[in-house]
């Protein structure tokens, strides 16, 4: 008998837009923006399903009324060693502050490695969770983002942390 994991899904309302949480019953898979460049759609073989999702809401319902600055989820990505290694490492990055890709790559130990270290943070699966927000340009320059640049913009704003002192009006 083939015993294949089931996958649930969940949208949720977020001031930067929606949210589509991917997990089973035991963590959460994966978060993706249903606004910006590259919104996804729920697949067909993942059920609909609040119930596991429940702490995830609230975690990120508080988070997005400044109420958590850290989020203790548990969390299941695939990815590569090297990318969860890094996106381990985004972990780290304390709520308010940001690392530029090059302090990343020095983290992780691999110093010549900010591109792959950037192309890995592209790829997180669960993005504001996984704060790969908080990554930006050695000359602060707020760069790439999944979600797009607008977005990277409040959430680094709701953290106070937007290079430069320039902070926006974020909801």
């Amino acid at each position: 008998m083939n015993d294949i994991e089931t996958l649930y899904h969940h949208t949720l309302a977020s001031p930067i837009g929606d949210l589509l949480l991917v997990g089973d019953e035991d963590a959460l898979h994966g978060v993706y923006f249903q606004a910006g460049p590259r919104p996804t759609k729920p697949r067909k073989e993942w059920q609909p399903s609040e119930k596991p999702f429940r702490e995830v809401t609230r975690q990120l319902k508080a988070y997005f009324t400044g109420k958590l600055t850290t989020f203790d989820l548990p969390l299941a990505p695939a990815g590569t060693e090297f990318q969860l290694k890094v996106w381990k490492t985004l972990q780290t990055i304390p709520y308010g502050k940001t690392w530029s890709y090059g302090e990343l790559a020095r983290k992780i130990r691999r110093p010549a490695a900010s591109r792959a270290v950037g192309a890995a943070n592209g790829q997180n699966p669960i993005p504001v969770i996984v704060p790969c927000h908080r990554v930006i340009g050695a000359d602060d320059s707020l760069t790439g983002f999944g979600g797009g640049l607008p977005i990277k913009q409040k959430l680094l704003a709701l953290e106070g942390a937007l290079p430069g002192g320039a902070q926006v009006k974020l909801f």
